[in-house]
């Protein structure tokens, strides 16, 4: 029994310490996941997404996050975006990165790709976000 007792402690000691930085509180991601569903809502309506469907109609049809990570100050979120195009769909792969300025949480930097992608903080700030929905906006308080 003594023995299950220091193996128990040992992993409780242990196990905090090798978590992936993938792994947020249920609360948290489930904020963020809900404030990047209705972000990738409006950014998509508010640029007609040209870039993306060359001008045709288009309807969103699923959002779905894949991961969320923290690297320093900067929060990733991953996803994907499948959306009804004419009579075919079209998935297309998102990163987007959130930083605190000011106390106040905002996209900093957003890419779209029409291929799966993993990202690292360092690649994801080539892609620079000009502020068309403010994050604030579509934060959803969970409380």
């Amino acid at each position: 029994m003594k023995r299950l007792y220091f193996i128990l402690i040992g992993l409780l000691t242990v196990f905090p310490l090798v978590m992936p930085g993938s792994l947020f509180a249920q609360n948290e991601f489930t904020k963020y996941e809900r404030s990047f569903k209705n972000f990738l809502t409006c950014d998509f309506t508010r640029t007609g997404a040209i870039n993306h469907f060359k001008g045709k109609a288009f309807k969103i049809t699923m959002i779905d996050v894949f991961e969320i990570q923290r690297e320093g100050d900067l929060v990733i979120i991953t996803g994907a975006v499948r959306c009804v195009v004419g009579d075919s769909f079209q998935v297309l792969y998102v990163a987007l990165g959130v930083e605190t300025i000011l106390d106040k949480e905002q996209v900093t930097y957003y890419t779209v790709r029409k291929k799966d992608f993993s990202i690292l903080a360092t690649e994801l700030i080539q892609f620079p976000y000009k502020e068309r929905c403010p994050w604030s906006r579509y934060w959803v308080d969970t409380d």
